[in-house]
Parts: C-alpha cells; structure tokens; sequence
C-alpha cells in the first residue's frame, strides 16, 4: 500500500510520480518474495556438503558407492545429491538401529582417470522424510502364512528374527527358509540355522524378482522369463558362509545361545542384512564369542559385501581360526590365484528333484583380503576352503556369482575366471572420495 499527495505540481508530474512510486513498490515487493522463497527453501538445510569423487582407475566405473559418514553433522531427517545441478538417488542408513541416520549412500558413474564433484544438502526437520526413489535392490523375510497356499504369495513380513540356540528347527521357520536380498543381477537367501549358508537364485533378465517368486517360482513364472534357485548347497560352503574351523576341517555355527537375522535397510540403492551369533563356543578350549555377520548388497552389483565383527567385550579372537570359502559345483573347474582370490565353474541340480528342475551352470568366486588370510585349503568334495583370522574385532572379504542363464552374464569357465581377475582389480582400486564442509 502506498498514498500519493499531489502538493504544488501540475497534474502530469503528479501522474508520473506516482507511477514511479508504484513502480519502486511492486519491485521491493517481488524482491522481498524472491528474498521469502530462496529463504523458505533453504532454511531447513543443515550443512551443505562437497564431495569430490576421482576414478583412479583408466576402466570406466559404473555404481560405485559412494559413502559419507554423518557422525558429525548431527540429526539429518533427508539429504539432497546433485551434480551439475541435476539430482541424483541417495539413501540414508541407520547402521547401529537407534532411530538416527548415520551413513549416506549414493552411487556414481565415472569414465577412466574422470573426477566429479557432488553437492550434498542436508537437512535437520523432524518432518521431513528421505526423499523416494526407485528401487534397484529388495530385501524380505517372512514367517509362513498357513492360509496362504501358493508358494510365492506369503504374506507375514517381519524384518528381525531371534531363535534360542536349543531352537528345534530354526531352518522352518521362515518362508524360504531365511532373509533373502537382491540386485538386477543377483539374488541371494541365508539359511536360518546352524549352517548359515548362502543359497543362489538364477535370473535370465536383469531385474528384481525375489518380491514375486518369493524364491518359489511357479511354472507361470518361470514361463514369463523368471530365474529360480540355481545352487545346491547341502552342509557346504555354498557362497561364501562364515564358518569355524578345528584345525582339519569347516565346523558349524553351534552351539550357540541365540542366532538373529534381521534388515538394517530395504534399499533403494543398497540392502543391508545382519546374522547375529551370541554366544557361539568357536573352539572348545576358549571362551564364546559373538559375531555380527553383515551383508551388504549395492544396485548394479553382482558381488556383495561381507562384514564380520566380533561384539563380545574383554574377548579377544586374536588367536581363533575360522574358515569360509565355496562349494566345490559337481565336477567343477577351479581357479586360483593362491592370494586370496579362488573360484569355480559347474554344473548341478539344485535339488533332488530332477523332473520340474533342470542342471544348473554357475560361476563362483569369493575374495579375502590378504591380512585375513591364513591358508588356502586343497578342493575336497565338498568346498574350496580358507582358514581365515583377524587381529582386530572385524574381518571383510567378498563374494561373487553368475548363472549361466543370464542373457548380461558369463558362459564359460574361461569368462568367468577373466571376470574374477578384473573384479579384484577393482576391488583393489576403488574410486578416492573426499569430503569438504562448508
């Protein structure tokens, strides 16, 4: 609102003052709703964060993770990346459980020795919530739901489990018998007892499945282009199970006093699932420990993480052995290049059932960093084994799969094991990330 006064002027220089002030008024007034709406969305960003991202690698790199630890900015309800402007997916984690995100994550794409640089808002309103964007992984666990008839269509979503180590039959009782996660590549389920085993799913098309076969797929399913169980683990390895060892040979997760399985994060750009072991006698002539194995499963990636940390106070494990490694597939070829790194191709049914179900071909691979590693083991009939230790609370190593159906996938031992030896180099070369705070 603005008041003219005409005062001693003719009446044209009174009408052109007054549109000159009109003029003034309305532009401090689009000046002051600019000034409200920069303000009104920025207000709520806590910190703005630059993260510089270099491939050192001259290969191109495709979803590789980015991670940036948020110990030290406080309560963050949503974060924000871009680049060159342009918003890019992200995920925020809360690792340890206690209602506080305390890890971002986002993936990025690199052309060989390329650096780029991201911009990462970050904002404290308890009312906002993480920003959704497409999923490009999946998580499940489920207890049976005796109404329900067909395999693939239970429907009692739990997300953590505990069974007491004089449990009867902990392998029952989840639908497909423990959690199961997944990539477009990938699809991967851990057995709930003593074994803990890796079981592998088989996909022809890169896409999520597990939502819809439940790892059950019907004949309707498998018609429409769906993968299905593709490895037949029994007491072995499979894929890379965490194990005892007593000197000779793999011994199981028992005795304990309870095992948990449980979904740190559903996605969208990574699923995180936990196996718990309180109270496992390792050795017998040592005290019990507790281990948390952790599994972590980025989009785009047909490898997962492994993490195992030792949670037991005023124990040392120093001086424990343990073992993992990979089943040896029926008359499979082996690789090796005895630093770690070891392999196999082959072929089997991966049941019993050879009417409904066909021979299955896979490519396995698993890899241990070498201040882990304590021996490499001969092929049995069973596994291709690693004795392995660590002389902190935590030990990391990764595992690796391809299903010979796979229209993206390998289809020969000699493909296979090539892809193994990239992969390390990958591993082994990861992009460098730095983090500036403004």
């Amino acid at each position: 609102m603005f008041i003219c006064v005409k005062i001693r002027g003719i009446l044209n220089d009174f009408q052109y003052f007054c549109v000159l002030l009109r003029q003034i008024f309305n532009m401090n007034r689009l000046l002051l709703s600019a000034l409200v709406a920069l303000f009104s969305s920025t207000a709520l960003a806590q910190r703005v964060i630059t993260v510089n991202v270099a491939n050192p690698s001259s290969a191109n790199r495709t979803d590789q993770p980015v991670l940036v630890s948020l110990n030290d900015y406080g309560f963050v309800s949503r974060a924000i990346v871009t680049c060159n402007g342009q918003e890019i997916p992200c995920q925020l984690d809360d690792l340890d459980q206690n209602d506080t995100f305390d890890e971002l994550c986002f993936l990025v794409n690199l052309q060989g020795k390329e650096r780029k640089q991201y911009q990462v808002e970050l904002y404290a309103d308890p009312k906002l919530e993480p920003a959704n964007y497409p999923a490009r992984v999946f998580a499940e666990m489920l207890v049976r739901n005796d109404k329900v008839k067909q395999k693939n269509k239970h429907n009692n979503f739990i997300e953590a489990i505990t069974a007491r180590g004089d449990c009867a039959n902990s392998y029952n009782i989840q639908h497909h018998h423990g959690v199961d996660f997944e990539s477009e590549l990938n699809g991967i389920r851990i057995y709930f007892d003593k074994r803990q085993t890796l079981d592998l799913y088989g996909k022809f098309q890169k896409r999520l499945e597990l939502e819809a076969t439940q790892f059950y797929t019907s004949q309707e399913q498998k018609a429409e282009g769906y993968g299905d169980d593709v490895l037949w683990v029994g007491n072995t390895f499979g894929l890379g199970a965490f194990r005892g060892w007593d000197g000779s040979q793999p011994t199981m997760i028992e005795p304990v006093k309870s095992r948990t399985q449980r979904i740190i994060s559903y996605g969208p750009l990574r699923t995180i699932v936990e196996v718990e072991d309180k109270g496992w006698y390792v050795m017998a002539d040592k005290p019990a420990i507790n281990t948390t194995l952790r599994y972590i499963q980025y989009a785009g990636h047909r490898d997962t993480d492994v993490e195992v940390y030792f949670t037991k106070k005023h124990v040392d494990v120093k001086d424990y052995r343990f073992s993992t490694g990979i089943i040896n597939v029926k008359g499979s070829k082996e690789f090796s290049d005895k630093k770690g790194l070891r392999g196999c191709w082959g072929s089997d049914f991966p049941t019993g059932d050879t009417v409904n179900f066909k021979r299955e071909t896979v490519g396995l691979g698993i890899l241990i960093p070498k201040q882990y590693l304590v021996s490499e083991q001969p092929a049995n009939k069973d596994n291709y084994a690693f004795v392995v230790s660590t002389k902190s609370n935590v030990l990391t190593y990764k595992i690796t799969y391809t299903s010979d159906n796979e229209s993206f996938g390998y289809h020969s031992a000699a493909e296979w094991f090539n892809y193994l030896e990239q992969w390390r180099k990958e591993v082994e070369q990861p992009v460098k990330v730095t983090v500036a705070k403004r």
